[in-house]
């Protein structure tokens, strides 16, 4: 199982770990061993979390959620398995965790009767700012 919140966890069942060679540095360790990590979670099927938290989760996943509702974390930053193992299913449960809270609603407000009154005062003053760079023999059309 898979805390991630007071409320939430996660069967290590629903998460599929792939384990492919990473790229970049490292010499022949890198030609060798199957170190990057790749996560896969469905959260479209998962009976584990709510249908809300599913809705956040895969808008904040945005690019890394599949067509049909899995995710997909890429965890290549150590160079052993076992960290970047550990780096994939953390970053599930953060995300899954930022995707728990639920959003403030925004209240609309309007300005104040002050606020109002200060903007159209430096309409106006622009304005007569703008008058005065008339020349004397210049109509307003």
């Amino acid at each position: 199982m898979l805390l991630v919140g007071p409320d939430i966890s996660i069967d290590e069942g629903e998460i599929q770990l792939t384990f492919v060679r990473s790229s970049g540095p490292g010499g022949q360790n890198v030609n060798k061993v199957a170190t990057a990590v790749q996560l896969r979670f469905d959260v479209a099927g998962s009976p584990s979390l709510p249908q809300e938290i599913k809705d956040r989760l895969i808008g904040l996943a945005g690019k890394r959620v599949s067509g049909d509702g899995v995710l997909v974390i890429d965890a290549r930053r150590f160079r052993s398995q076992h960290r970047n193992r550990e780096d994939a299913v953390q970053r599930l449960a953060c995300l899954i965790r930022r995707a728990a809270v639920r959003p403030v609603r925004r209240r609309k407000t309007k300005p104040t009767a002050a606020s109002r009154q200060r903007r159209l005062a430096g309409k106006r003053r622009r304005g007569q700012i703008k008058q005065l760079r008339k020349g004397p023999g210049e109509d307003a059309q």
